[in-house]
């Protein structure tokens, strides 16, 4: 690592949805790290959500994958980090459902490759070293109607998704009780916010409002889920790695509860306003299908614990967030048209010379 730079910080997935957000917050807020961007560049990776940073001095992407364990261990030896903020993952419900395998190669042996790299890199001493672990509340399993998920509930995951973040949170707690890793995990709620892959709900049913195609809803549509703006998880994740416990957890959600039809709904009201088109015009859109199978009632998270301790709050209400959402993809909807049309393939051979 160049002198110049006090730390040097890993952060995996960065050029994905939620990562993207972490490494620009981080290369903007913090110019005396060196921060590395570790991704495979599958489908959700996309390095054109990086376009404002990638000059930046303290700023470098390294295309790599940790479910290479002979990569990943090279990589730390080459680098010497002395952080890892993990966010690289296989991340969708549906697909889990269809492959399961691959969210155990990717959830459970990449972070386990990340977590024997840490500990073999720094085995001459964990002062000033963290690795931090981002995961789900979907681990959680599911709620009724009341109650609200805490940093205490035990586990109880439903889908393949789940049950391989699942497994990844319990090999970083057993690094850290075990080895002495000095390790930290955050559970988020469902995200959303620009740069998001338009397979999950909020950016999907944009860019089908737009093309006047279906918008396809589980079962009657009262699933119901705290929505998290990721400008907001990417403070949090700021705030716990400067700033958490080493061997804790941290709940981290948006207070944003809201059923499925009742966001679509919403959703469909803001993008008619935008186009110009008459009120209730895309809630014809709506089309119920088969429910989703193993589909969690109702996800909440108490994150009264960051709150408190570190001093967290978010910032914006999910009807503001989703404005500034909405606003976003329809300014960028170049982007959103690549992204759905694999063109941001070429994008990466042309401008980076990436396969």
């Amino acid at each position: 690592m160049d002198d110049l730079f006090m730390k040097n910080i890993l952060v995996t997935g960065g050029a994905g949805f939620i990562g993207s957000h972490v490494v620009r917050r981080f290369v903007n807020a913090y110019p005396e790290y060196r921060i590395t961007n570790l991704d495979a560049l599958t489908y959700a990776g996309n390095l054109e959500n990086l376009r404002d940073v990638e000059d930046r001095e303290n700023y470098r992407f390294v295309k790599g994958d940790i479910t290479d364990g002979e990569a990943m261990m090279a990589l730390f030896r080459e680098e010497a980090f002395d952080g890892v903020v993990h966010l690289a993952a296989e991340s969708h419900v549906d697909r889990s459902i269809a492959n399961p395998s691959a969210f155990v190669m990717t959830n459970v042996i990449g972070t386990v490759n990340l977590l024997n790299a840490a500990r073999t890199a720094w085995a001459d001493g964990f002062e000033g070293k963290l690795f931090y672990h981002i995961s789900t509340d979907e681990v959680y399993g599911t709620l009724g109607s009341d109650g609200m998920f805490t940093e205490e509930t035990a586990y109880d995951p439903h889908s393949p998704y789940s049950a391989s973040k699942a497994s990844s949170d319990h090999f970083v707690r057993a690094y850290h009780d075990t080895y002495g890793l000095p390790a930290v995990i955050s559970n988020c709620s469902n995200n959303y916010g620009s740069f998001q892959f338009p397979e999950k709900l909020i950016p999907l049913f944009i860019n089908n409002i737009c093309n006047n195609k279906p918008l396809p809803v589980y079962g009657k549509g009262e699933n119901i889920r705290d929505w998290l703006w990721v400008v907001d998880h990417a403070s949090a994740i700021d705030v716990i790695y400067h700033n958490g416990k080493q061997g804790e957890t941290y709940n981290i959600g948006g207070n944003n509860e809201w059923t499925n039809i009742a966001l679509i709904r919403l959703l469909c009201g803001i993008m008619d306003r935008k186009l110009g088109r008459s009120e209730g015009e895309s809630e014809k859109l709506i089309s119920y299908v088969t429910d989703r199978a193993g589909h969690d009632f109702r996800y909440a998270i108490d994150s009264s614990k960051l709150q408190q301790e570190l001093g967290w709050t978010p910032s914006s209400r999910f009807e503001e967030g989703l404005e500034k959402t909405v606003d976003w993809y329809l300014a960028n909807s170049e982007w959103l048209e690549r992204v759905t049309s694999k063109a941001y393939r070429r994008y990466y051979k042309e401008t980076y010379g990436i396969h």
